[in-house]
């Protein structure tokens, strides 16, 4: 049977739409039919380099597409309500970009307002719609591990230290925390649901953001995550979940596709993956994401809204912890 392909409007010209864009481009029955920008001269770049017909010079004029039958929202983290919002008001399901939000608060309205228009909405984080991520989530499913003891990761890269770059720009929403850091956050949420109690501490870079965080969640059961984001530093990047019986390594880097183990508590490897992938992983979330418009479902169950509004309450609690506060936000 064939399938009518999905159309999708990028909202925001920026690299990660370039890298979303060129992702889904290898998909059968995907199509990119529209992209919206500030200013024509963008718009049109970005069409011209991914042979789109729709170049828009507003995000509005996106929204109001007829021919886009869900939006990937790519702008700036601080923009992401602003943006989710437009889109959900014009009556278009949405693909928000990580971190979903700058706060529980933002998340609780974006959230609120998808399901009383009866709209599907989608956090964009990607890393968990990945096929290492789906099975591993079966391995811990299917109790091999044992009791959950601990969960340990790390994000952390290297950037040229240039106070206009938006990791380090605080009008960007820059730091550590909001841009690595919901890696680490959101793989601890996957294996251990939302914590009973957090503990952060932070160092700032040059420009006052967060430069280093290092994170203590505690759950009820006892289990604990200890996580670690940086700006400042290129780091292993890889992931552990920790058994009483038996433990998964994830190589690096854990939220992109690849390798990983199942090992039990004699150290011999009883499972997990070598396997390697062709692309960056963004078109995992777009197969997700149609898959969803195309059943009816107004949210998806590898990332229900309820969890990306539980994680966004252990970023905000970590962004209070640290002192991490935007005065103003570039528009």
């Amino acid at each position: 049977m064939t399938v009518t392909p999905f159309r999708w409007g990028i909202l925001g010209a920026g690299g990660i739409a370039e890298q979303f864009t060129r992702d889904v481009l290898r998909l059968e029955d995907h199509r990119v039919v529209a992209v919206g920008s500030r200013t024509q001269i963008k718009a049109d770049a970005f069409a011209d380099k991914f042979a789109i017909g729709h170049r828009h010079d507003s995000y509005q004029k996106l929204v109001n597409d007829p021919d886009v039958d869900g939006v990937y929202v790519a702008t700036h983290h601080p923009m992401h309500m602003r943006d989710t919002l437009l889109a959900l008001n014009a009556g278009k399901p949405v693909l928000c970009e990580k971190p979903f939000a700058m706060s529980y608060d933002e998340t609780k309205t974006m959230i609120d307002t998808a399901r009383s228009k009866n709209l599907l909405l989608m956090e964009a984080m990607w890393a968990r719609y990945l096929p290492h991520m789906i099975a591993i989530r079966e391995v811990i499913k299917s109790g091999v591990l044992g009791e959950i003891i601990s969960v340990r990761a790390d994000h952390g890269q290297w950037f040229v230290k240039d106070p206009n770059f938006r990791l380090f720009a605080p009008e960007f929403g820059g730091g550590a925390l909001f841009d690595l850091g919901i890696y680490p956050v959101s793989f601890a949420s996957m294996v251990l649901g939302t914590p009973s109690r957090v503990t952060a501490r932070s160092t700032k870079a040059f420009t006052g953001v967060d430069g280093q965080t290092s994170i203590i969640l505690e759950y009820p059961s006892g289990a604990q995550a200890l996580l670690n984001t940086t700006n400042l530093a290129a780091t292993p990047n890889r992931a552990l979940i920790i058994g009483s019986d038996a433990r998964i390594e994830i190589d690096r880097t854990f939220y992109n596709p690849t390798t990983w183990r199942v090992i039990n508590h004699k150290d011999e490897v009883i499972g997990g993956s070598d396997k390697r992938y062709v692309g960056h992983g963004l078109r995992e979330e777009a197969i997700e994401f149609a898959r969803c418009f195309r059943a009816g479902e107004k949210e998806s169950p590898m990332l229900p809204l309820d969890e990306t509004l539980s994680i966004m309450g252990t970023i905000t609690e970590i962004a209070n912890q640290i002192g991490l506060k935007f005065e103003k936000f570039a528009q």
